[in-house]
């Protein structure tokens, strides 16, 4: 028996029911969100959160703990501060963190509902968690800047609500092609 000649026998192993995945689809959308983040132009004062649509898609596709989605806005809160257009820019990590709970909690929510084939599912996550974020920033600037309250609610929400219809589109538009790409390889659908 000559060993020299011997190939290696490859052992293919099924992947494991709580494979890491999401982790690999988070990191790429979210590195898709920061640079998409960067390079988007402020159009009358309103620019697409890009982050947030990829952190919402990632969710809607994922489903993950309330934990890993507190771990996702955190990290999503962390890529853009450098790149942040705001006065404070680190008040992004918190809004951040409240945008991808509240993503998680409505995926929850609808597939606890039985509406995980909902189509407009994309959307709703998409534009709340874009509201809650939003609302949470401006509210942050708003206390770390002294701005009379009627400031908030009259000028910097319905920018928010603006960003939100957008990022809820943006999702809606792009939540099926990213679900084909990375679960429909297997010829099932993501659990």
């Amino acid at each position: 028996m000559d060993m020299d000649n011997e190939q290696p026998e490859f052992i293919e192993l099924p992947a494991a029911k709580d494979s890491h995945r999401w982790v690999a689809v988070t990191a790429l959308l979210l590195a898709i969100g920061v640079i998409l983040h960067t390079i988007s132009p402020n159009i009358g004062g309103v620019t697409p959160n890009w982050t947030i649509a990829m952190y919402s898609i990632t969710i809607g596709l994922t489903n993950p703990s309330l934990s890993r989605a507190l771990g996702i806005g955190f990290i999503a809160g962390l890529t853009i501060v450098p790149s942040s257009k705001s006065a404070f820019p680190l008040g992004n990590v918190a809004s951040e963190i409240c945008g991808a709970l509240t993503a998680a909690i409505l995926v929850k929510a609808m597939f606890y509902m039985g509406l995980r084939d909902f189509r407009f599912r994309p959307f709703i996550t998409g534009f709340f968690a874009t509201v809650v974020s939003g609302g949470v920033f401006t509210f942050i600037l708003k206390i770390i800047l002294n701005l009379p309250l009627n400031v908030w609610t009259n000028a910097m929400l319905p920018v928010v609500m603006v960003v939100g219809g957008l990022n809820g589109v943006i999702t809606q538009a792009l939540f099926a092609p990213v679900q084909k790409l990375f679960f429909m390889q297997e010829g099932k659908r993501h659990e």
